[in-house]
């Protein structure tokens, strides 16, 4: 991993940008990202500046240009390009959530289901998530796994949702929990 050191600011700027990035022909708007990490499009803007000058972020102008991370800047924050992954799809009230998926599920208290807890790692804006929603995410790639329940917390900075666990089910369509 590299050994650039980010401020607290750049990390945010840079890992939106990174996530909402992903799976796009196009690069990503100030604006778009400004709304995604609920920030002024002109406190981002002054971050890119900082970001292209250390090679994190190349910019693109134009009326439909905007922000591309580069190699340096998925080694920076230490996460792998998700290029052709497989989806691991996203529901929010029984609605799918465009442009998000789902990176790493880490399960707590697994044994103990009325205290299971999953921490899920979303690629894409976690900003549009608020506690209490209801969430379910699946059926992932190769298991086939769904998780269900309720968003106690986000952490946009490291895009990461926090799901109390009320349901799991595999393929079969047997309770895991």
């Amino acid at each position: 991993m590299s050994t650039i050191q980010l401020t607290t600011s750049q990390k945010r700027v840079l890992t939106a940008l990174v996530n909402l990035a992903e799976n796009r022909d196009c690069p990503v708007s100030g604006r778009t990202i400004a709304e995604s990490i609920d920030r002024n499009p002109g406190t981002v803007r002054n971050g890119m500046q900082s970001l292209r000058s250390i090679g994190l972020v190349e910019g693109v102008a134009g009326p439909k240009g905007g922000y591309v991370p580069t190699d340096a800047a998925y080694e920076t924050l230490g996460v792998e390009r998700m290029d052709d992954a497989e989806r691991t799809p996203v529901e929010r009230d029984g609605d799918v959530v465009d442009g998000v998926n789902v990176e790493e599920i880490d399960l707590s208290s697994v044994a103990n289901p009325d205290l299971c807890r999953a921490e899920l790692v979303i690629r894409g804006p976690v900003g549009s998530f608020d506690p209490g929603d209801e969430v379910t995410v699946g059926p992932t790639p190769g298991a086939g796994l769904r998780l269900s329940g309720v968003v106690d917390a986000t952490h946009i900075d490291g895009n990461t949702l926090l799901v109390r666990v009320e349901g799991m089910e595999t393929p079969s369509g047997e309770q895991a929990a």
